[in-house]
């Protein structure tokens, strides 16, 4: 009876349930949290919310206060009787206050607590189970006795009179022990088999599935880096076109203020010459002396307009802008927007491979022809004129037109260079590494975490180091450039060189310890038609 109490103790006064995450009002009373935010929810614009316990009002919404302690003893209340909590069915005599089930009785066709089920009768026709509400399910609707036998022939549970008196007189039946094992063995192991073979298909069609997604994640997230990074190369070109635009109106206009700065000077210098010859005339004016006047030489040349009208055009020629410089350069703009007006096609990644024949004798080529790795072992490469004498080695693929980006992870690699070159490169002696001549371009990483670029022996410092592990090499054949980014976050724009290329280029790794690996693919890209 003191479950039973506790139990009541136990329950919310709104759901009539064991509390769910008990919360206290103000007033003192404790509700499933659910059950009264509904209650709040409901009473929002009525002007004040109440208890519905003790209908103590507030004007603002409560605050709900977790009861820590509370939840701890529903906790361990339901921890004590699990199953009996479970089935929620409760006891057929405890009619004062509803207690939970722990057996029940079919031929009582009663279920019973732990109190009553200590003093129910124990003889063997009181057949006892689990809690369960189909206790009608157990016994025969024409004899009212419980199920005994299991007959073969009609596939149907029967009582000891059936078997004896009723219809299944004769038949073959079994035990329902007995008929239950067999029907757990032969049917439903069979049963279970193919459901198990079933959700095997399942499980695999789900990892195929979640494969499928992940494939279109890295598919987007590609497509998504590459308009990234064309939208930053458009915002470069318009800065660049901007600056020159500016710049190209900033010279003009300073041409023009000098050259006008000039004709101001002249011209001031002639009005200082026409105000003397003014004063002068006006002198010849007021002179009384008619010898005087008559042998003053010839004034007309004083009117002559030649000089001004000359200054004249010379400020009419220097103030003009070069417009048509101007517009020029901005067809570049046009250029610009056009190309995003076209649309990018990207083509699916194909593998980008290394070639075997060009790997240096210490260097270790992967089965996948993806990784490259440093040996102190000679690798005893065939001997030939395309064997690299360093430890570097090339691509099989050549690019010679089109735009391309592929990637490598260095993290494994503490001294590495990255890059591109023709394959005319040497490949004996030091001006077989990449960078070190005019026929090969690279990012290198060597001690301290130093980076730089090299191009025909002339290193760039990198302000800073690579911040990552992941270097991306983009190649833009028809413009001639070639950058260099750092995978990170976000993503760094390192270097880029811009050359007139006369030679296809293959991708080109130098490998001075560890390994470097190729991840995936080379992505290739072109304007739509």
């Amino acid at each position: 009876m003191a479950s039973a109490d506790l139990r009541q103790e136990l329950v919310c006064s709104i759901c009539l349930s064991i509390y769910t995450d008990p919360v206290t009002l103000r007033c003192g009373h404790n509700f499933c949290r659910v059950c009264i935010d509904r209650v709040l929810d409901t009473q929002e614009g009525a002007g004040a919310y109440t208890s519905p316990e003790c209908r103590a009002e507030c004007q603002e919404r409560p605050a709900l206060q977790r009861n820590i302690t509370l939840c701890n003893i529903v906790g361990r209340f339901l921890s004590t009787r699990p199953d009996q909590e479970e089935t929620g069915i409760l006891c057929t005599y405890c009619v004062d206050s509803p207690v939970p089930a722990a057996k029940s009785c079919l031929l009582c066709e009663a279920s019973l607590c732990d109190k009553h089920l200590r003093v129910h009768s124990k003889s063997p026709e009181h057949v006892l189970c689990d809690p369960t509400t189909a206790l009608g399910n157990r016994k025969c609707s024409v004899h009212k006795e419980l199920f005994r036998y299991y007959c073969i022939e009609d596939a149907t549970c029967i009582c000891v009179s059936c078997r004896l008196d009723g219809e299944h007189r004769g038949h073959l039946v079994e035990m329902l022990d007995e008929a239950s094992e067999k029907k757990k063995k032969e049917k439903l192991r069979n049963v279970l088999q193919k459901l198990t073979t079933k959700r095997a298909e399942a499980e695999k069609r789900v990892q195929s599935l979640q494969e499928r997604r992940r494939e279109d994640q890295g598919k987007a997230a590609g497509v998504i880096e590459t308009v990234t990074a064309l939208f930053r190369d458009i915002m470069r070109q318009l800065e660049d076109l901007e600056k020159r635009v500016l710049s190209e109106i900033s010279r003009q206009e300073q041409r023009v203020s000098l050259s006008v700065s000039d004709l101001i000077q002249q011209l001031e210098i002639k009005k200082d010459e026409l105000s003397g010859k003014m004063r002068h005339i006006e002198e010849l004016c007021n002179m009384s002396d008619p010898v005087a006047v008559l042998q003053e030489p010839d004034t007309g040349d004083l009117c002559d307009t030649e000089d001004t009208e000359r200054h004249d055009t010379q400020v009419r020629g220097a103030g003009d802008l070069d417009v048509g410089l101007i517009s020029g350069t901005l067809h570049t703009l046009s250029d610009i927007i056009t190309g995003i007006n076209t649309g990018i096609y990207v083509q699916e990644a194909t593998a980008l491979l290394l070639d075997v024949s060009t790997a240096g004798d210490n260097i270790q080529i992967s089965g996948d022809r993806k990784t490259a790795s440093r040996s102190r072992i000679n690798q005893n490469h065939p001997v030939t004129p395309e064997i690299f004498q360093c430890p570097q080695v090339i691509s099989s693929r050549r690019f010679s037109s089109g735009r391309h980006y592929w990637e490598v992870d260095v993290s494994k690699s503490e001294y590495w260079r990255v890059g591109m070159c023709y394959p005319s490169i040497d490949r004996r002696g030091r001006q077989s590494y990449i960078g070190y001549n005019n026929k090969s371009w690279c990012v290198y990483r060597w001690y301290n975490n130093q980076s730089s670029v090299i191009h025909d022996s002339t290193m760039i410092r990198l302000p800073d180091n690579i911040p990552c592990d992941r270097v991306r090499v983009y190649l833009d054949y028809g413009a001639g450039q070639l950058s260099f980014y750092s995978l990170c976050d976000p993503i760094r724009h390192l270097h880029t060189y811009t050359a007139a290329l006369t030679e296809p280029l293959h991708a080109a790794l130098w490998v001075a310890d560890g390994c470097i690996t190729i991840c995936g693919g080379v992505r290739s890209w072109e304007k739509l038609p």
